[in-house]
């Protein structure tokens, strides 16, 4: 890739000044693994694709009321914009107009924080020592050495011009693991009529990497200490201070904010964990001991989750592993339970298309979170898990599929007409084989099928 640019830049010329700006520049500076790469020319889009064309490359002009081209080589697309200033704000989200061919420094005084508002020439992407070449007008190397996130400019202007630059600043938070500097801080909560307007599939987006990031629990607290949570999950606010039972060392809210620590970077995870208690405070009750209760709460935390993630406009298939994960997380099999009351678990999350892993890892998570540290259940997790997998990889029948006997052949022995019999006759055998999985021979069901249908008759 670094070759295809390169080779950019020469069809370019020197008088192109390509720059990498943004997102790439802070995560090299960092010494993290850069994402995509956002390029910005003192060209003219149409000079910067005539250039393109003339040294055998292949340009589209992609965005060019935004001053963009993309211009093909090698196999890879690089997007390159004009350097440009913004027009008035008026959506809350996008300029007006832009201004082509402006300074680079007033290109980058247009960007939302001072980390994010760096640039390297494209040919010094590859030096040892990159301080000579970099061009930091607003110091974004010294807040990356004091790891914080910081307005370029006057915050209140920032956050006026765009209403997601709050959410991305909590997002960084837990992303990079960096303080959101005081006065950038203190903007947040004077700009949430802007951030009100910004498109909730944008919003879920910053959500979830805010979520997956290396400190979510930060950026999760800037969320709510600032107001933006109310914003989209208003119904998370009454988490915070409920008091909780002997179980649990932390009220609701803290216990959330460990949960989702403890649980695996992955999106599901991460928002089944944030979500899986939040129809406590609805179900908190107190007995005449003194005792605190949230019964029925699992139904009202589904009830809710499925509200929020349908108003974030998730996909399906996301919002069908949260809600499976939060179904079962408050299932804890034991040591006494049988091997058919395991195996009828088992069959629960095959329902719900939750590999038992998943469930595992979640439910791990779910227990460290209570805040009593590792030894209480670590060790009877791995138990759990064990005898889990174990049932598991015998491959027991656990859904009507996997019955030896199909539909049709449970139509033959009957001699009657499909109907709604066919399935709960299925249901009568598959719970006789999960009860014993040995019986899933054609004789053993063929038996089962014709007492099951003599009883039906007697019923009749």
């Amino acid at each position: 890739m670094r070759e295809a640019l390169q080779r950019v830049a020469q069809a370019l010329g020197p008088d192109a000044h390509l720059m990498v700006v943004g997102g790439w520049v802070r995560d090299h500076l960092l010494g993290r693994e850069a994402g995509d790469m956002d390029l910005a020319s003192a060209l003219m889009p149409e000079e910067v694709m005539r250039r393109a064309q003339a040294a055998g490359l292949k340009a589209l002009p992609t965005g060019l009321q935004h001053g963009t081209v993309t211009v093909l080589s090698e196999g890879h697309g690089f997007e390159i914009t004009t350097f440009r200033g913004d027009g008035d704000y008026l959506d809350g989200r996008h300029p007006e107009s832009v201004r082509l061919g402006v300074s680079l420094k007033e290109d980058l005084a247009r960007r939302d924080f001072s980390i994010n508002a760096m640039a390297i020439p494209v040919e010094a992407m590859d030096a040892s020592q990159i301080g000579e070449h970099l061009v930091d007008p607003f110091d974004g190397r010294g807040d990356l050495d004091q790891r914080l996130i910081q307005a370029v400019g006057d915050p209140l202007k920032r956050f006026a011009e765009d209403g997601l630059r709050p959410l991305r600043a909590c997002r960084f938070a837990s992303q990079l693991e960096f303080d959101v500097e005081g006065e950038t801080l203190k903007a947040i909560p004077m700009r949430l009529e802007v951030s009100s307007k910004v498109a909730v599939e944008r919003v879920f987006v910053e959500l979830t990497k805010l979520l997956c990031g290396r400190d979510p629990k930060r950026g999760l607290q800037l969320l709510a200490d600032s107001g933006l949570l109310d914003l989209w999950t208003e119904e998370l606010r009454s988490m915070i201070g409920c008091t909780q039972n002997l179980h649990h060392r932390f009220p609701v809210w803290d216990h959330t904010l460990e949960a989702v620590a403890f649980a695996p970077p992955e999106p599901a995870l991460r928002w089944a964990a944030l979500l899986h208690d939040v129809g406590k405070p609805a179900t908190r009750s107190v007995d005449a001991a003194g005792n605190v209760h949230f019964y029925g709460h699992e139904a009202v935390s589904l009830e809710v989750t499925e509200r929020i993630l349908k108003r974030l406009k998730v996909s399906l298939a996301l919002l069908r592993e949260v809600l499976a994960l939060i179904r079962h997380h408050g299932t804890h099999p034991t040591e006494e339970w049988s091997d058919a009351a395991c195996r009828r678990f088992l069959r629960k999350l095959a329902e719900d298309e939750l590999p038992l892993e998943q469930w595992g890892r979640f439910r791990i998570a779910d227990q460290l979170a209570k805040g009593f540290g590792e030894e209480p259940y670590r060790g009877e997790h791995e138990k759990v898990m064990s005898r889990m997998q174990r049932l598991a990889e015998a491959k027991p029948p656990l859904n009507p599929r996997a019955l030896v006997l199909d539909g049709r052949a449970l139509l033959a022995l009957a001699g009657k007409r499909a109907g709604a019999w066919v399935g709960e006759l299925q249901k009568h055998l598959l719970d006789a084989v999960i009860e014993d999985p040995a019986l899933n021979t054609t004789k053993d069901l063929e038996d089962l099928v014709q007492g099951w249908l003599k009883q039906s008759s007697n019923k009749g």
